[in-house]
């Protein structure tokens, strides 16, 4: 009896890992049926991004698939910036900020976000959060490239 009350933790915590792999595996699905749509996409436990066109769309991932989607067009955006700790970084990161190496680059560490300033708006960017600063710069660099074709 008191063998077995010494495992009961463990054991939760198997089916707990369970249910939340589950769980991830269901965003995941859901996320690569919306993400077909798309010419180009993005998921990570923050948000999904995608872009089809002159039209950018994100929102958050969830089991039933992204919600509270919202969708800018091209000529709406006036400038991208990647941000770490809400400050704009370079493409290129600078060595100054604390960074963590990832392949041969090296990346600021902190809450990692693209930043989209409007053209006709004086207020606060809007932030698509990201969970990883190197897919953040590669993204960042592939939307100012976009914005620029228009």
């Amino acid at each position: 009896m008191e063998r077995g009350l010494m495992w009961l933790p463990l054991l939760i915590l198997f089916f707990w890992l369970g249910w939340a792999g589950w769980n991830e595996y269901q965003k995941v699905e859901a996320y690569r049926l919306w993400a077909a749509s798309f010419e180009r996409a993005k998921y990570d436990i923050l948000a999904v991004l995608g872009q089809q066109g002159a039209q950018l769309t994100w929102g958050k991932p969830t089991r039933q698939g992204p919600v509270a989607l919202q969708s800018l067009g091209r000529a709406q955006i006036r400038e991208v910036q990647v941000w770490v700790d809400g400050r704009a970084i370079a493409l290129s990161p600078p060595s100054e900020v604390p960074a963590v190496a990832q392949g041969d680059a090296v990346f600021p560490k902190g809450k990692v976000a693209i930043a989209l300033q409007l053209v006709d708006d004086g207020r606060s960017p809007i932030e698509i959060p990201f969970t990883d600063a190197e897919i953040a710069c590669q993204w960042g660099a592939f939307l100012k490239k976009w914005l620029q074709e228009s």
